[in-house]
């Protein structure tokens, strides 16, 4: 395999992780806690209690806010196509052909059969395209569900944590 195709290959491979983390809402100021030292805790002794209570509450949580988000599952697989223009046209245009030949006009019969069968052949494809999409939506919407509920465990066990060492969290 040359570089080029390699890399175009682990670039589609990391597409459904970049798009998850599209969706993902990354810590933002929403979510980032505000302490304050209500005992006159030191910025040292701060730092430090910090440093216990993220490593207390990421055990507790199961959920590590410093590693890059990553999915749970794997995202849905992509189906063999189904029907489609080409196809279509040519499974109608045969069928009509043997319609057309019964009838008395195979070419006129082969001609409707092939015209059909490519509308149908493209709308069949085009239906599967739309389910495949509202599967990687879905699939992606759960894994961002997913991440927000670890995150927020993790936020509450991190202030519980502070808490019990006398700051105060918001």
């Amino acid at each position: 395999m040359r570089k080029k195709d390699a890399l175009a290959f682990g670039g589609l491979l990391l597409l459904p992780l970049f798009c998850v983390c599209l969706l993902v809402p990354m810590p933002s100021s929403a979510q980032e806690l505000i302490i304050y030292p209500n005992q006159g805790q030191s910025s040292e002794q701060q730092e430090q209690d910090q440093f216990q209570c993220y490593n207390w509450a990421k055990g507790q949580s199961g959920f590590d806010p410093m590693a890059p988000p990553t999915t749970k599952t794997a995202p849905p697989p992509k189906q063999a196509p189904k029907g489609g223009v080409g196809r279509g046209a040519i499974r109608g245009g045969i069928t009509g052909l043997a319609v057309g030949a019964i009838a008395g006009d195979a070419g006129k019969g082969a001609a409707i059969g092939a015209t059909s069968g490519g509308l149908f052949g493209g709308m069949r494809r085009s239906d599967q395209r739309a389910q495949e999409e509202a599967r990687k939506k879905q699939w992606a919407q759960q894994e961002a569900s997913t991440y927000q509920a670890g995150r927020s465990n993790y936020n509450r066990a991190y202030s519980a944590c502070l808490e019990g060492r006398g700051y105060t969290v918001k």
